[in-house]
């Protein structure tokens, strides 16, 4: 078993027990998806779904949801800082594949944060008088994540306070809209005269995955759970259910009061623009404002999940040692590299195509998961069937996925090829040059190649 030092041991409370809780680790999860979802791929929903994308948010839940399976038994059963990256190596052992996905989770970090923090800037723009300089965009994109890496820095307990609360607000928010919108529909708006094709709902549905990829940080943050047999089961399932109905329940309202056209004219801030019929200026404000709350959690629990993947690679022998050098209290050279990246692509890349790079490579990486989970089911107690419903949910998703993108736009699908290729190409250069084994924890040992 690998020791932790002191600056990564699990946060704790005055009598000793550690410091995330049942309703900390559902802010976590739901404050990961929301973000990432209702603000952030709205647009890009609404472009390609038509007035049916509340359903492509419905599809996307349930192929979550099929995958929050093999999360909470593997989790029970191998709890740990490194969550999917514990998983992959025990399944497939210590060799180029693990290591590859494993980079390759990390990557899929970066662009989810990536995306979070440009919608961030986006809607904190609106905020400035019109004509303002799109600099400012900027600014306010690499600020955020400037200010929850220092939250980061302070350890896991800050993480859940500040989620807790900012998570409770958003919801509030959120769901106040949700009524007043459901309220108003004008049935017209979802008739299905105006229906797209049956593909573009099905790739809608692939696009919008990046929206529910949240719910994996809860398993990150395994170790800092006083009991997490209990726990993390109930606080995957609890966030994906809740997220589903909130993102449901926020889309039907969207569509039933502002035409699809105008939904992709503000794509940057489309649910801001839908509360403008209903509340007028003020609506518009207050969504905003919820935007910058959701948008800002998201980054807050990705970032904390990310890093603990990071710091996990780079405990367990992946990438190189200086990863996990400490830098002030709580956080690691990791977390510091991570947030230089997300910075990086949030101000450089065109985010739609990072939408759907960072919807592949979840899709990828949970599919992965599950394909070891298979190889682990009997120490797990897991179904076989409910392990292969969560592999095909995500191989269909990922399939819609390629063939829109080779029709659409070949070029991102080429982009994508690149980073899966970089990435198990830089892990097997890396094992070359090394020859470092990876450590595992939880018991000790490396699985064999049957999984056991």
């Amino acid at each position: 078993m690998v020791g932790i030092s002191n600056s990564h041991r699990p946060a704790t409370t005055a009598t000793g027990r550690k410091g995330i809780g049942l309703w900390q680790a559902v802010a976590i999860g739901i404050g990961g998806m929301i973000g990432a979802g209702i603000f952030s791929v709205l647009g890009i929903a609404g472009q390609i779904a038509g007035n049916v994308f509340y359903a492509a948010f419905g599809i996307a839940g349930g192929v979550a949801l099929l995958n929050t399976y093999s999360y909470a038994k593997l989790g029970v059963r191998f709890p740990s800082a490194g969550g999917p990256v514990e998983f992959l190596v025990r399944g497939f052992g210590d060799g180029v594949v693990s290591g590859g996905f494993n980079i390759l989770l990390w990557v899929g970090y970066v662009f989810g944060l990536s995306l979070y923090a440009r919608a961030f800037g986006n809607y904190a723009a609106t905020f400035l008088p019109v004509g303002s300089a799109h600099i400012w965009v900027s600014v306010f994109s690499t600020g955020i994540v400037v200010v929850f890496t220092l939250v980061n820095f302070v350890g896991a307990q800050a993480v859940g306070r500040s989620e807790f609360f900012i998570v409770a607000t958003k919801v509030v928010i959120l769901l106040a809209f949700t009524g007043l919108g459901l309220t108003s529909l004008r049935p017209r708006m979802l008739s299905p005269s105006l229906w797209p094709r049956p593909g573009n709902l099905l790739y809608g549905a692939a696009i919008v995955f990046l929206a529910y990829e949240g719910f994996g940080l809860i398993v990150n943050a395994a170790e800092d759970m006083p009991d997490p047999s209990r726990t993390l089961p109930r606080a995957l399932y609890l966030s994906v259910i809740i997220t589903i109905g909130i993102y449901v329940g926020v889309s039907l309202a969207v569509v039933g009061n502002l035409p699809v056209a105008d939904i992709v004219r503000a794509r940057d801030y489309a649910l801001a623009e839908a509360a403008r019929p209903l509340l007028g200026s003020l609506g518009f404000k207050l969504i905003a404002v919820a935007a910058l709350f959701s948008t800002a959690s998201a980054i807050n629990a990705t970032l904390y999940g990310g890093a603990n993947v990071c710091y996990a690679v780079a405990r367990d022998g992946e990438l190189p040692v200086f990863f996990e050098r400490k830098v002030w209290g709580h956080g690691t050279e990791g977390l510091l590299i991570t947030s230089v990246l997300i910075i990086a692509f949030a101000n450089l890349l065109n985010l739609n195509g990072i939408a759907m790079l960072g919807s592949a490579s979840f899709l990828i990486i949970y599919g992965a998961v599950s394909a070891a989970h298979l190889r682990l089911r009997r120490e797990t107690g897991a179904k076989a069937a409910m392990i292969w419903a969560a592999i095909v949910g995500c191989a269909s998703s990922f399939g819609v996925l390629v063939y829109y993108e080779l029709v659409h736009e070949p070029l991102t699908l080429t982009i994508l090829a690149v980073v899966v290729v970089v990435c198990f190409g830089l892990e097997y250069g890396y094992r070359r040059f090394t020859r470092r084994s990876i450590r595992l924890r939880a018991d000790g040992r490396t699985p064999s190649p049957d999984g056991r």
